[in-house]
């Protein structure tokens, strides 16, 4: 019998901590809500949520050391799962009422408004998922909840030939008057603009297909 996998809920003040508890749970995680950075360092699995203006979420992140903890992560190895603005503050910066706001640096691209005709992009929605994605595995066709009016909608690192000898990151699409990012997987560093934890049974099999990327 597989082992529990204990997951950290990043608690910087932003996101739906207990949605995202609950959900974890559901599908077998013993699951911790921590702003402790070493909690964070030590778990098998770490969620970072996020929810409302993207410097806002910079400003909580940064409060508890979040840039470092993640970028510790990685640098190991260990996964991290951002969710919605969670995922938003992983890229390079974020536009948002003129503000121009650093995020974490760990891919290249700008978080910026929709070119939509009605925001916020809220409610069920499509993706589009590259062949071989861990994420969405079994999970074709389905859809998933979204609240948002910014996203990224450029991924240098996704267009062919740019990394090089690396690996590039596997993005998901989807469209709401154009396109953009709904789901990265690079490595240990995954991440979903739309929120898995509000998804139903399709969001429960990516926290589970997420949980089975664990070690």
């Amino acid at each position: 019998m597989a082992a529990v996998k204990k997951v950290v809920v990043l608690d910087y003040g932003s996101g739906n901590l207990r949605s995202a508890e609950r959900a974890l749970t559901r599908v077998g995680a013993d699951v911790t809500v921590s702003a402790d950075p070493e909690v964070a360092l030590e778990a098998d699995g770490l969620v970072v949520p996020g929810v409302g203006a993207y410097a806002a979420c910079m400003d909580g992140l940064r409060a508890v050391d979040g840039p470092k903890v993640i970028g510790r992560r990685l640098a190991g190895g260990r996964p991290v799962l951002g969710i919605c603005v969670g995922m938003q503050i992983l890229f390079e910066r974020g536009v948002e009422h003129g503000q121009d706001t650093e995020g974490c640096g760990e891919w290249p691209g700008v978080v910026e408004q929709l070119h939509a005709p009605v925001l916020p992009h809220m409610g069920w929605n499509t993706v589009s998922s590259p062949a071989g994605s861990k994420l969405f595995a079994g999970l074709e066709g389905q859809r998933f909840y979204f609240v948002h009016s910014y996203g990224v909608r450029e991924f240098p690192l996704a267009e062919p030939g740019v990394t090089g000898r690396l690996t590039p990151p596997a993005v998901t699409w989807a469209e709401h008057g154009d396109r953009f990012v709904a789901g990265v997987e690079n490595g240990p560093l995954s991440a979903t603009q739309f929120h898995p934890e509000k998804s139903g049974d399709a969001g429960a099999a990516l926290l589970t297909n997420w949980l089975d990327t664990l070690d």
